[in-house]
């Protein structure tokens, strides 16, 4: 499969999550196979960075650069922390992989006609801050950003900004897809239906350690009431027929957000699938309404 091919009105939104995107990588693989891909995708963080292997049309490979590489240390290590690199190394995930180890196809990805737009949080005024992104291999750090978490990775620098994961202030971009003009919108979620999203003191942390980024320390306070709020607002619209969501079973998802479980993965993966193949049907219909 490559472009040109007749791509689907709407907006598709990946929500982050860490590991739990094994979910979200088993929908985006059935997507593939039934060659739905979506006019405009958005992505926070996690969902981010697998949005990339989507569009660049290349079926397993967003789960296998979690899966093959989560217990190597050049991946994910907190003791890349001690040595003054991200949890997640830069280079060896944005450059390694894509350019040797497992062989990103960015020929294809920017010949996506669409629109491609990943949600950072902008560390000084703790505001979503949404980049589009055009060529994968030049807007690579838009995507870095978005999925670098607070505490564990250095903020990213992009023109005279400094940015952190999307996810601490527009967790699900579901209202600014409508907001761009999107008349339907299939959201692809990492969490179950009964998930709220309790506080966390790691604001006081980042506040210690980042007192000029004051936005910061407050979006992180606050994510809770956004995400909770979001998500409301995801089931109403859900249930009046204006968004289409996936999402995984609560006995399904025993992944964590750094999980380093291979099998778990697998099966998240497996029940990402599944749950698009026994939705797609309900999906095309809402989209074709």
């Amino acid at each position: 499969m490559s472009y040109p091919i007749p791509l689907t009105r709407g907006a598709l939104v990946l929500e982050g999550g860490g590991m739990r995107g094994a979910f979200t990588t088993g929908v985006l693989d059935f997507l593939l196979e039934k060659k739905v891909v979506f006019d405009r995708v958005y992505g926070v963080s996690a969902g981010a960075c697998h949005a990339c292997s989507y569009l660049s049309l290349q079926p397993k490979r967003a789960f296998r650069v979690v899966a093959d590489y989560v217990n190597d240390p050049r991946y994910m290590s907190f003791f890349n922390l001690l040595k003054g690199e991200d949890m997640f190394p830069a280079e060896f995930v944005y450059h390694t992989i894509p350019d040797g180890l497992d062989p990103y196809d960015y020929k294809t990805a920017n010949e996506y006609p669409g629109k491609f737009c990943v949600v950072t949080t902008d560390c000084r005024s703790g505001q979503a801050k949404y980049f589009e992104v055009g060529d994968l291999r030049r807007d690579i750090d838009m995507v870095r950003a978005s999925a670098s978490l607070p505490l564990l990775s250095h903020m990213v620098k992009i023109g005279g900004g400094e940015y952190l994961d999307g996810g601490m202030s527009d967790s699900i971009p579901v209202k600014r897809a409508f907001a761009d003009g999107a008349e339907k919108c299939v959201a692809v979620l990492t969490r179950d239906a009964d998930y709220l999203k309790e506080s966390s003191g790691l604001y006081r942390l980042a506040r210690l350690l980042s007192p000029r980024h004051k936005g910061l320390a407050e979006s992180m306070k606050n994510r809770h009431l956004m995400y909770n709020e979001t998500v409301n607002y995801i089931k109403r619209s859900a249930a009046e027929g204006k968004v289409f969501v996936f999402r995984p079973e609560k006995e399904r998802l025993d992944v964590g957000r750094l999980e380093k479980d291979r099998s778990k993965l697998e099966r998240l993966y497996e029940h990402g699938y599944e749950t698009a193949e026994k939705q797609f049907d309900a999906m095309m219909e809402y989209l074709n309404k």
